[in-house]
Parts: C-alpha cells; structure tokens; sequence
C-alpha cells in the first residue's frame, strides 16, 4: 500500500513537474493573460492539496479500529487505535498528516454542542481545541496518550439535551442512565490525530467513526465527512450479519456506488474446529450472499475478513494466519478503486485546464503570426516604391491606430455595463445575504419550536438558498453572453481573432446544495419533532448546514471575483499585442521614409521573427504535449523506471 500511493504520489509530482515547466515556458514567451494565470494556478493548488479520504463506518463493536490498525499501522508492532471489547472510538476521530503541526491529537470539547458553530467552523479557530503533544518513541506512551478518543464522562439528562445527545423516546437511551439520573457521554465531540505515517504524508486521511448511533447524532459526519469521503468501508459482523440498525444507515447515509465497500468483519468466530476448512469456507460464503442480497450488492462487493486475526499476522510474520484472514483482498480491492478513481478526476479536470490554455495562446501565437504576415505583405510591396507611396501608407496605418484608439474609447460604455451587473450579481451571492437568510432561519426556528414549523423555515431556507444561486447564475450568463458579443464585434471589426471569454457557472455549486438538502432530508423527512431532544437535534443539524451552505457561497463569491477579474484579460491583452504592432507597423514604414533603415534588411528582421514565432508555436504544442503524457503516464510505467 505504502508503494501504492508512492507511485500516485510520483505521477502526481510529475504531473506537477510538467505543468510547472509549461508555466515558466508560456510565462517567458509572454503568452499567459490573467485568465491562464489563474487557471494554471488553481491547477497546481489542485494537485498539491491532493488528499484521498477513506471512511470507516459501522456499529460499535464491529471492529473498525483494528481494521484501521490491520490496514494501516501493523508496521509499528503494536496496536495504535485503542480497540477492546466494547465502545472504543467515542467521537469521530480524523487521521492524518500536516506538517505546520507537531505530532499530536488535537480534540474539540463536547460543550462546543451547545454553540451555533460545527466542527468545521471550530477548525479555524486553535484556542478551541486541546492538544496532546504525541511521543514518537515512546510506544506505550503514545497508545496511552491514543485513548483520549475513548474518554467519556457523566452529566445530566439537561446538559445531554442540550447538546443533542439525549432522545427521551429511545428505550435504550433511558437504560443507561446511572442511580443518579446522570448519562455517559463522548468528552470530545471531534478528534484530529497529526501522525507522520507514511500513507498520511503522501495525503491519505483516515476517518474511524463512532457507532451509527452517532452518524444520526453528528451533524459533520451526516453532512459533510462521510459524503466527501472517496472510499467508505462499511463494517459488519459476520456473526450477526445486517441489523436493522446497519441496513437504516445503509440506506439512509452510505448506499451503494463508487468507493463503498463492504467489510464482513470477524470470520475467525466462524471458524468451528469441528467443521473442515471447506465446510467453514462454505459458511462465510453463505453468510457473505446473504449480506449482499440484503443490502442488493453483488457478493464481490462484500469482503470477508479477520481483522484481528490480520494484525496478528502481519505483526508475528505469520504468513499463514494472515492469508486466512482474507485482509489482502480487502486491501487490493480498496486501493485498486481508491487511487485510479481519485486519478481520473484530476486527470479530466486537467484535460479541460489544458485545452482551454492551449487554445488561448495558440490564438496569441495566431494573432502574432498574422500581424507579422501583413508588415511582411506591406514591407514587400514596397520594394520599388517611391517616396510618395511610402508617406501614403504612413497616413494609412496612422488613421488604422486612431481608428482602434477609437474603439477603445466606446469600450468604456460596455466596461460600465460590465460594472454594474457585476454590482447586480452580488444581491443574490454575496456574502452579507446569506449570513442575514441563516439568522433569520434560527430566529424562526426558535419562534415555531415544538412544531412541524421547524421543518417548513429549513425548507424555505434552501428554497431561497437555491432561487438565489440561480438568479446569480443567470446573471453570470448575461454578463458572459454580453463579453462574448463585445469580444466577437470588437474582433471582427479589427480583423482580429479573438479566444473567447472564459466560460464560467454555478451548477457545481446548485449541485453541492441540493446534496446537503438531500442529506437533512432523509434525516429529517419522517420524523416527527414532537420531542424536545428531536429538535435540539434538529438545531444542531442546520449549524452544519449553515456553515457547509456558508462554505458553498464563500467559494462560489471566490469563484466568481476571480472570473469578474479576468473574463477581459484575453480581451486586453491582444489590445495591448495589436497596439504595439500598429506602433511598430508605423515606425517601420517611418524610418524606411526617412531612409535610415534598409528596406532589406527590415525583410529579413521580419522573416527571422516569423521563423521564431514558428518555433514557439512547436515549443508550445511540445510541452502542452509533455503535461499530456504526464496525466496519463500509468502507474506501472513509474514503478518500472523507478
């Protein structure tokens, strides 16, 4: 696994590599605008923030965290997640590498429940946090030091409600309650381990959950980790099967689909000494189609394993027991859909990035060759030519600049046209709108409590949310539809071929919206929120909602100020290119006038400069070419020069 993602890691880099050469190219030969800059440097940014998230999903002890430490930590010889019978993993606990941080577990106060802010608001905010420095090599230590995520304590019924944590109705819930009326809950709400394992520092993340009772209880995990998470392993027991408890999460928060797997955990309790491996085999198997026709997945869907009995093996160099366990499956399955799949995003991205580029400064190229093509033309037809004609052909190219001079003037008129839908475009996106929407959806939820009114102010929520979106995109579309006009008279006019302005839209962000209102839905669609607990929970809900929706609009104002600022730097910049040319076209003609330079010789200057800007242009379809080859260099080319 480790070579695995060295390998992805080095396709990376060298994808990296090529895109970065063909920056410092076009950028020395002066064919980037603001619009290739900005679209090479999100690029860049994409690949190096490139991180492969895998989720761990299941009831409590199913086995999750020592199926994290067969997988990923068998290596260190010792078990780095706490993992016993019982509840060990009590709140959602994140691993990963940063190198800004000191190995450590940072860990976020249960108390911060009863705040309007979700976990992913807290993450900007380290005075929020507590962090346990971790001790490399100190094993035991650090173990120790690993069982903060398993630290619960006692409050009462009031403080649990008030975090969310607390559903009157639930029977079992009630059960737990100690002589004192006091219930158990998480110390921690989240938990973010900074560990330098090598999987983590070439960018894998790592998420252990608690049991599924918490994915209902825990807005980040319902909302946000689990769906963004590129592989979700869906652990159960192979004993018991699919609960109803597993198949409500199923259905309601994983699903079938790209990257989630399911695990049939602890076949070794199915291992019966009495019966012969064949026998046994034929038990998992049996068991292992039940739980795919269960949950309607093929049965090469659903991995039987060991992992207990895995670790064991990797860590005593028991080849034998380890094969057994079947983890090597699980493992291959894992990573042979995990990296390919997360490949072929970034590949397409980049595929759209490049042909866009290529266009833009092959149209620059082209412009160039075309105004060099015409001086050469006006150069050679002077050849014999008297005094009289050479003046004539000054005043032509002269009154060829007023005129463009002029038609830079009447361009002012549509830049404020521009500036004032751009002024109209954040009505509806900007960023004071939706903060005002999201305090005025909790002062309603607060006036209609106990009540299905609750509901209807989320709903109307989103429906304005999404009303607002598209207003703004329909102004995006004008805005574009009015540059693309201006671009295509503006060129025709001139006689100038001009790329056309960078399209833009807002439907991946209509899209990540209609994603969280299809998550709150199936949380909330059937439940009555008639019990106090329902709708703090509830409340708790749009706090992730409102800070995800938050997120949405604070990339898509982002997005669009970036697009605003460049969708005229095509436009400008072959302006500032035909500009120069005229300049240049009527000071040649000049000093051949005044005879102070060879007609000749300005020929062959010229004829030289064409001979260049065609070596350019190869130059140019080279590398464009090298970061092609790049993308789609395969893994095992890598691995074999390496």
């Amino acid at each position: 696994m480790v070579q695995d993602f060295q390998q992805y890691s080095a396709w990376r880099q060298g994808v990296v590599a090529a895109l970065q050469g063909y920056q410092s190219w076009v950028a020395a030969a002066e064919l980037t605008d603001g619009a290739s800059d900005q679209r090479i440097a999100r690029a860049l940014a994409r690949l190096a923030d490139d991180k492969l998230s895998v989720a761990f999903v299941a009831e409590f002890s199913r086995g999750k965290s020592e199926l994290i430490n067969a997988i990923f930590f068998a290596d260190y010889g010792q078990r780095i997640l706490p993992s016993a019978a019982g509840r060990t993993t009590m709140c959602p606990t994140e691993l990963l590498y940063n190198a800004a941080w000191q190995p450590s577990i940072r860990l976020l106060p249960i108390e911060t429940r009863a705040t309007n802010l979700s976990t992913s608001d807290y993450r900007d905010t380290p005075d929020a946090w507590t962090v346990l420095p971790l001790d490399l090599n100190a094993g035991d230590a650090m173990h120790e030091t690993f069982k903060e995520v398993s630290r619960t304590k006692r409050v009462t019924v009031d403080e649990a409600r008030s975090y969310g944590l607390f559903d009157e109705d639930d029977p079992d819930v009630r059960a737990t309650l100690d002589a004192d009326g006091l219930i158990e809950i998480s110390m921690w709400r989240h938990a973010i381990i900074n560990f330098p394992h090598p999987l983590l520092k070439q960018g894998l993340v790592i998420l252990d959950t608690p049991g599924l009772n918490a994915i209902g209880t825990e807005p980040e995990l319902t909302l946000n980790l689990i769906p963004s998470a590129h592989a979700v392993l869906f652990i159960l027991a192979a004993e018991t099967g699919v609960t109803k408890s597993d198949i409500e999460v199923w259905r309601t928060h994983i699903g079938a689909g790209p990257g989630r797997v399911v695990v049939l955990n602890k076949i070794d309790t199915m291992w019966d000494e009495l019966k012969s491996e064949d026998e046994n085999n034929a038990d998992i198997e049996r068991q292992r189609e039940s739980v795919a026709h269960t949950l309607a997945l093929d049965a090469e869907q659903v991995f039987p394993v060991s992992a207990q009995k895995a670790l064991v093996g990797k860590i005593n160099g028991d080849l034998q027991l380890l094969e057994k366990s079947r983890l090597a499956a699980l493992e291959a399955a894992l990573f042979n859909e995990l990296i390919p799949a997360k490949k072929d995003i970034i590949r397409k991205q980049l595929a759209g990035d490049m042909t866009a580029l290529v266009g833009a400064q092959q149209a620059m190229l082209g412009a160039r060759l075309r105004d060099i093509v015409e001086q050469l033309q006006e150069l050679k037809s002077l050849r014999g030519k008297n005094q009289s004609v050479i003046a004539h052909m000054m005043r032509r190219v002269d009154a060829e600049k007023k005129e463009f001079d002029g038609s830079l003037f009447k361009l002012q008129g549509t830049r404020a046209v521009f500036t004032r839908l751009s002024t109209e475009l954040y009505t509806t996106l900007g960023m004071d709108v939706i903060k005002q929407d999201i305090e005025f959806v909790r002062e309603q939820m607060i006036k209609v409590r106990f009540t299905t009114g609750m509901k209807d102010a989320v709903r109307a929520f989103f429906d304005r949310v999404k009303a607002n979106l598209d207003v703004s995109d329909a102004k995006t579309i004008e805005i574009a539809e009015m540059m693309e006009s201006m671009y295509r008279k503006f060129g025709t006019e001139h006689g100038l071929q001009l790329q056309a302005p960078m399209a833009f839209s807002l439907e991946k962000y209509r899209a990540e919206i209609d994603q969280i209102e299809a998550a709150y839905h199936k949380q909330f669609s059937t439940t009555a929120l008639l019990m106090t607990s329902r709708i703090v929970l509830m409340e708790r809900f749009f706090d992730t909602i409102a800070s995800r929706v938050r997120k949405v609009f604070r990339l898509a104002n982002n997005d669009v100020e970036a697009w605003l600022k460049v969708i005229m730097a095509p436009l400008e910049a072959q302006i500032r290119q035909h500009k120069d040319q005229l300049k240049h076209r009527l000071a040649s003609i000049q000093r051949i006038h005044d005879a102070t330079d060879s007609l000749e010789q300005k020929i062959e200057s010229f004829e030289a400069s064409q001979a260049d800007l065609e070596r350019v242009r190869s130059r140019l379809a080279e590398l464009a070419g090298t970061v092609t080859i790049a993308m789609n260099t395969e893994l095992v080319a890598l691995e074999a020069a390496a």
